[in-house]
């Protein structure tokens, strides 16, 4: 006999962002990030956490004098990895931005969802040493907690009593864009009415600068580390690697109105895609980067027209810079040239599975605020990256609408976009 399926039709809800938290390379909290990023500040410089004598890179957007007994006891500060440390303080800004207090009542319909790209890398530099130094038995107890990629999901359910959904997601350099995505369809189809989500991650890490320097990734601009992450300009010479966490608060409207939230800005679309095609590389075409716009705008029932702004992947490197510009000038058409696009990875180095966390906070400032972060170190104009990528300084402008891409290692794509 043949399975029977039913199905139900399900009345989208809407979904509004009411926190926002940020730890990264211009600030340990959100009010310093913003400043520093219109201000053009970059968050790179020469690493300092670890001795880089014998490695090909010597400079990060390290996350600078962090006090994690700001948010944690001195135990629990000294035993957690910093990824954990970063989540932590970014989601406790965001729930407090939001006034938002779970109650038991409430707890089910409240999730987490975090996403890392790599989890607690320094928990594993640092076991493996103690390990092959002192022997098995004094790996720490709380080795294997701290890698844990899902952990900051986790732990920051703990500290708020959240019980609904929870999860995190691992898609490299998209992960913290696909948790924000995933944790808005959560509360659109009301599978929860609160998500605590964005990304978090520390690599500014031997072993993880080691990797990517080998993939020739990397800038090597190690005497000029404040002018080395410089996307779209014609000298780029590959991207800068960045700590940090972005985490939003998002709600159904409902809810947010009922508690008398204050509401920064709304989310009205996400598109996700697969290149299909390498490892590591787009395809010429930028065919996956195409889709997952495209997917998003539809998603939020507007056109091209409406984007305003776009905070682009912009991560440094020749190649993919020139392949995400040509994707928006497929996807926009003549729009593109009206476009105002940025890369605050300009000044906050890569954070990897941070980032799209991070670029959506900054994206929902831009609309709220009307201010436009710039792309600084931007000097010689690159003939295949022709937009206006609102060079060096901050600009003043109506955003309506925002566009917050993510492209990661995999082929993996995802982009939101935000609204008033």
């Amino acid at each position: 006999m043949s399975p029977r399926y039913t199905s139900r039709t399900i009345e989208l809800r809407r979904v509004v962002v009411t926190g926002l938290g940020a730890v990264s390379g211009v600030g340990n909290d959100l009010p310093t990030c913003w400043r520093n990023l219109l201000d053009g500040v970059s968050g790179v410089d020469v690493i300092r956490g670890w001795s880089t004598e014998g490695y090909s890179v010597h400079i990060g957007a390290e996350v600078k004098d962090f006090d994690a007994t700001r948010v944690l006891d001195k135990k629990d500060a000294r035993r957690l990895d910093p990824v954990l440390h970063f989540a932590i303080s970014a989601a406790h800004e965001a729930v407090e931005d939001a006034k938002l207090e779970v109650t038991p009542d409430e707890a089910d319909r409240v999730g987490v969802l975090v996403g890392s790209g790599i989890g607690g890398i320094q928990a594993i530099e640092d076991n493996h040493t103690t390990l092959l130094q002192r022997g098995a038995s004094r790996v720490s107890p709380f080795f294997i907690p701290n890698l844990t990629a899902n952990m900051s999901a986790g732990l920051i359910s703990i500290r708020i009593g959240a019980r609904g959904p929870n999860a995190c997601l691992s898609t490299a350099c998209t992960s913290g864009t696909h948790a924000v995505g995933e944790a808005f369809r959560l509360i659109q189809r009301g599978d929860a009415d609160v998500m605590i989500a964005g990304g978090t991650e520390t690599a500014v890490r031997p072993l993880s600068v080691s990797g990517f320097a080998s993939m020739k990734a990397l800038s090597t601009r190690n005497d000029d580390p404040k002018r080395a992450s410089r996307p779209f300009d014609a000298e780029r010479d590959g991207f800068v690697v960045g700590d940090g966490s972005g985490i939003l608060v998002l709600e159904s409207l409902e809810h947010a109105v009922e508690r008398g939230a204050s509401i920064h800005a709304e989310i009205v679309g996400y598109g996700m895609s697969g290149d299909a095609h390498h490892m590591t590389a787009p395809p010429e075409d930028g065919i996956g980067a195409q889709l997952a716009m495209q997917r998003a705008i539809a998603d939020s029932g507007l056109g091209v027209e409406a984007v305003d702004y776009i905070n682009a992947h912009g991560t440094s490197t020749p190649h993919n810079d020139r392949i995400e510009t040509r994707a928006i000038r497929s996807v926009f058409g003549e729009r593109a040239s009206q476009l105002l696009v940025s890369s605050t990875k300009s000044m906050t180095g890569h954070a990897l599975g941070a980032a799209g966390g991070l670029e959506a906070v900054f994206s929902v400032l831009t609309v709220r605020e009307g201010k436009v972060p710039p792309t600084i170190n931007y000097e010689t104009p690159d003939p295949d990256c022709d937009l206006d990528y609102v060079p060096n300084q901050a600009r003043t402008a109506e955003v309506r609408v925002a566009l917050s891409n993510s492209f990661g290692f995999g082929g993996t794509n995802a982009c939101l976009v935000l609204g008033r």
